[in-house]
């Protein structure tokens, strides 16, 4: 048996842009996604925290240190600039794996600086 438990999470990230006519996704400054160790294509989760939608998409690269956070697509439909968004990625672990797991965190503050970042523990 496996457990699905949360791998990432980047806290109060601030839209930046939205564009309907893209294919979809979210994009993401590159150095963020380094941080919690998150990969272009990599499926997330999104809760929009100024608006109350959820909904899943995939993560894909803006330039390292743009601080963009874009919405593209049908997601484009679902926040607007300035929005404050939490982005989750999940991943699934033995018991034993489950027991001692911390995932990786940042959270974001105006403009999208970084407030607090915590690495998650290596297994």
């Amino acid at each position: 048996m496996f457990h699905s438990l949360l791998n990432s999470k980047i806290h109060r990230a601030q839209v930046t842009n939205v564009n309907l006519n893209y294919e979809g996704s979210i994009g993401i400054d590159s150095e963020f996604m380094d941080m919690v160790g998150l990969l272009p294509y990599e499926k997330v989760l999104i809760g929009n925290i100024t608006n109350g939608e959820r909904f899943e998409t995939y993560a894909f690269q803006e330039p390292a240190g743009s601080k963009f956070i874009t919405l593209n697509g049908a997601a484009a439909h679902l926040g607007k600039v300035g929005d404050l968004l939490v982005i989750l990625t999940f991943a699934n672990f033995s018991p034993e794996e489950a027991k001692v797991w911390k995932p990786a965190l940042l959270v974001l503050g105006d403009a999208n600086k970084t407030i607090i970042k915590l690495n998650k523990r290596e297994l």
